[in-house]
């Protein structure tokens, strides 16, 4: 049996399988099985309030996992998926509870990665697929990650190489009158704005006192996320170099400097935010991994195109140094 056989004979089973996507690592299973997903829940130490997204294989499904479906989610599909998209619509009223956090909505998406694509089709259905690491901690871009953070917790693991993007999607709330971006990810507001003719709005920008009802809860959402167990501290360019001691590890996108402690790990980082991105987790396990008393990273730029990178390490800082094994 190949590997694709057998994952899809484990999800009908109710089993977990981890998968690659284009963004990170998935830790997929039935989306119409609740028993499956419970798994999920449980291997990552997951809240069962915090809603799952489900991956299609196409946007032809999209009428058996959502209801009232507007114009604009089409026009999205067309223009992003697959891709680094997850839309956020009314669910179907067959969508189990647990896979929605409880909520009247669902997010969706087709992933661009030949491994999940292949998958999702043999499967013919939708697969609920977090971060295939434990809860609150750092992503997963590669097989391997997979593997340290859940070990035997998940039946298969589909190695589809590292990650191209690197960064979780971009989640776009489309279940209101106003399109809201509820985590940022490659795919930009500016990018959604071409396609359907409006600028959508950003978490935080009194998109709730606007529509007099709260934004829906999603994954990533949390301040605490994607957090090594080590502290983590943001610092300005200006001052990183002042602060940096002996025993720490650091993440930057300057050169190390010739004068420091010979005990100091210094990972040199893109200075584009796609290539930044695309390594960001890697980088944080290597020097979460270092055994060095904290990580300080230099603040990447404020810009536009630097917003899911500022979005992750400001969670990753709020989440760092707590240790939530069991």
């Amino acid at each position: 049996m190949n590997d694709i056989a057998q994952a899809v004979a484990l999800l009908r089973r109710g089993e977990l399988v981890a998968l690659p996507t284009e963004t990170v690592y998935g830790l997929g299973a039935d989306a119409m099985n609740p028993e499956a997903c419970a798994k999920i829940f449980a291997a990552k130490g997951r809240p069962s309030d915090h809603p799952l997204i489900v991956h299609l294989p196409d946007a032809d499904l999209l009428p058996r996992w959502a209801r009232a479906i507007p114009k604009e989610a089409i026009a999205l599909a067309r223009a992003f998926w697959p891709g680094p998209l997850t839309l956020i619509l009314k669910k179907h009223e067959d969508v189990p509870d647990l896979v929605t956090g409880g909520q009247d909505t669902v997010g969706l998406r087709v992933p661009n990665h030949p491994v999940a694509l292949k998958l999702l089709r043999a499967f013919d259905g939708g697969i609920a697929a977090p971060s295939a690491n434990r809860f609150g901690r750092i992503s997963p871009t590669t097989a391997a990650h997979v593997r340290e953070e859940l070990g035997d917790r998940v039946s298969l693991i589909l190695d589809g190489g590292p990650c191209q993007v690197g960064l979780e999607s971009t989640i776009l709330d489309l279940s209101r009158d106003v399109p809201v971006i509820l985590r940022p990810g490659a795919i930009g507001a500016d990018d959604i704005a071409r396609v359907i003719g409006r600028r959508p709005r950003l978490r935080g920008e009194d998109e709730a006192a606007a529509q007099h009802v709260a934004a829906p809860r999603v994954s990533g959402a949390l301040a605490a996320h994607y957090a090594p167990r080590t502290p983590l501290e943001l610092l300005p360019t200006a001052i990183l170099g002042q602060r940096v001691r002996s025993g720490d590890a650091v993440l930057a996108r300057m050169p190390r400097p010739l004068d420091l402690p010979s005990d100091v790990t210094w990972v040199v980082a893109a200075d584009d935010a796609a290539g930044y991105g695309h390594a960001l987790y890697a980088h944080l396990r290597q020097l979460d991994a270092s055994g060095r008393a904290r990580i300080l990273v230099e603040a990447p730029p404020a810009s536009a195109d630097w917003a899911a990178v500022v979005d992750r390490l400001g969670r990753a800082a709020v989440g760092s140094g707590e240790d939530d094994e069991t």
